[in-house]
């Protein structure tokens, strides 16, 4: 017997969005900062607000993970049995008709 592979992969859509915002343009916007002051420093006044390195804020679509098992013999057809996989199960849409494979993982 052949082994087995645990295939994750995901579903894509023409809406999903996957941006990297640096700090510094976040802290820029004046919307953003009246929220943080407003939370965090109610009633004060002269606050500033600043940070200590450069970090991004990551703003992406959530996605679900569906996984399914396939022979190890099928490793070139994998996208294939992926698509597949999202059709038989109605995963499919307008929109989101894109298939991800985020893991393949090896079975014993």
């Amino acid at each position: 017997m052949d082994g087995m592979m645990k295939i994750t992969y995901t579903i894509l859509c023409e809406s999903d969005v996957n941006k990297e915002i640096g700090l510094e343009v976040i802290l820029g916007n004046e919307k953003v900062l009246k929220a943080i002051k407003s939370e965090f420093a109610k009633g004060l006044r002269n606050i500033q607000l600043s940070a200590k390195e450069e970090t991004s804020i990551i703003v992406k679509t959530e996605k679900n993970a569906f996984e399914f098992m396939a022979s190890k013999n099928d490793f070139a057809d994998l996208l294939e049995l992926a698509e597949e996989d999202a059709r038989k199960n109605k995963r499919l849409k307008k929109g989101c008709d894109g298939i991800e494979l985020i893991d393949i993982a090896t079975i014993d």
